[in-house]
């Protein structure tokens, strides 16, 4: 064989490497189990209940900061479910909004749906944690490609919110966000006040 043909096998190799490492130890295989017995207990319909403010990072495949957000998360629910509405300003100017529509199961689980979601999201609370799996269609301006994202959430002792979702497209992983949410009152003079919320939906 060539030594072309040599280096293509050897990327090719080194490529499933990766793609394998990502799927067998990746940080989407853990699961809601490992953290049954972890406290404070993540309750949805009172731990996201109320007014959140958060900072966050988008990283791209490679590890590499592509965009940084601050946004604003505010939750009404009760026994059975309710809304969680999402307010995103990105460094770019950029501003998004999302609606959840949870709905709960009474045994630790619960569905999702939003309006740029395909399908159902499912959602399993256990120990401090939540985690969700969707498929999230990105705005036409972004491409219009649908991603499968895992979001982890985390509660620590003093009520903070940890998130961690990465996004993947044919398995592989395309994005990476971080994000810590914390619980504020908004102030009347904020970006992220009441009125400009309700006016976005």
């Amino acid at each position: 064989m060539s030594k072309m043909t040599y280096l293509t096998m050897a990327l090719l190799i080194l490529f499933a490497m990766m793609v394998l490492s990502g799927c067998v130890w990746g940080f989407s295989k853990q699961s809601p189990n490992d953290y049954a017995d972890a406290t404070p207990i993540f309750d949805a319909k009172t731990t996201l209940k109320g007014d959140y403010l958060s900072e966050g990072i988008i990283y791209d495949y490679t590890g590499k900061v592509v965009s940084t957000f601050k946004a604003r998360m505010s939750g009404d629910f009760d026994e059975s479910g309710g809304k969680l509405r999402e307010h995103f300003i990105y460094a770019s100017g950029r501003e998004d909004h999302r609606e959840w529509t949870l709905k709960f199961n009474g045994d630790g689980t619960f569905t999702a749906t939003a309006p740029d979601l395909v399908g159902e999201g499912v959602g399993v609370q256990s120990g401090n944690t939540l985690q969700m799996k969707y498929k999230l269609k990105l705005n036409e301006d972004a491409g219009g490609h649908v991603l499968t994202v895992t979001d982890w959430m985390y509660l620590t002792d003093e009520g903070t919110i940890i998130n961690r979702s990465q996004m993947k497209k044919f398995g592989v992983k395309v994005a990476e966000l971080v994000a810590v949410f914390k619980h504020r009152k908004i102030n009347e003079n904020s970006v992220f006040n009441t009125s400009n919320l309700e006016a976005a939906e």
